[in-house]
């Protein structure tokens, strides 16, 4: 573990608020290596024993979900017309966690949730190439040649260079199985739109190894596994 604020460490730990640790460590509730601490901002290094009221804190560890997103639902922190997919967490500091890898309001599908700062960049950084997966449907049939087109890049409007190679499999005459190693801007509706086509709806399946549990429901989510985690 890094070093850690300690004020940081409890609300981790018990699930209270800064603001409720902070009367805690004023009321001298709270023991460092057996001694009191009134400091919330004395950093709390590996090795070190954390009481509060006379029971030693579990060291905090980082928490990764996967959540099934719902159409209707917005990736972001806050959002003052429409629900988060933070405000599904049934859990203690949801509001500091990291969406890694968002999607549209109208796009469902798997999202990861962490507050591993380092891991969630990972997942979004271009520089890992971190393929993803999405089910796409379309207004009109996709044409022939869209396997290629895909595969050596398309030229987005108003973006002066074209996408990354992306690999297209046709499932139908409308429907395909898309994967892409790079997220810009609503980037598979654009592709598609560049071949004169329109999304209709659009499914992420997995990011990485990570596929979306087919036993969770929309709106549902659950912890990803240590296989999972380190799969990233």
């Amino acid at each position: 573990m890094t070093a850690m604020r300690l004020d940081k460490y409890l609300a981790k730990a018990t699930g209270f608020s800064r603001k409720e640790v902070k009367r805690l460590l004023h009321a001298d509730e709270v023991r460092v290596n057996g001694d009191p601490e009134r400091n919330p901002a004395r950093h709390i290094q590996d090795g070190d024993s954390v009481e509060l009221d006379g029971l030693e804190m579990d060291k905090p560890e980082p928490r990764y979900l996967m959540l099934y997103k719902p159409e209707g639902v917005v990736c972001a922190n806050d959002d003052p017309t429409h629900p988060t997919v933070l405000s599904l967490l049934e859990l203690p500091r949801a509001e500091e966690m990291h969406i890694a890898g968002r999607l549209d309001i109208d796009t469902t599908g798997l999202v990861l949730i962490t507050d591993d700062g380092k891991w969630a960049h990972k997942v979004t950084s271009p520089r890992h190439k971190t393929g993803k997966v999405y089910l796409v449907t379309t207004a009109d049939p996709i044409p022939a040649d869209a396997m290629d087109r895909f595969a050596k890049g398309i030229k987005l409007n108003s973006e002066p260079f074209p996408t990354k190679p992306a690999e297209l499999t046709l499932l139908s005459d409308t429907e395909a199985r898309v994967v892409l190693h790079e997220g810009r801007y609503h980037q598979v509706k654009r592709m598609f739109a560049a071949l004169g086509n329109r999304v209709t709806s659009l499914h992420r399946e997995s990011i990485g190894d990570i596929v979306l549990d087919e036993e969770l429901f929309p709106g549902e989510y659950r912890a990803l596994t240590d296989d999972e985690i380190n799969s990233i």
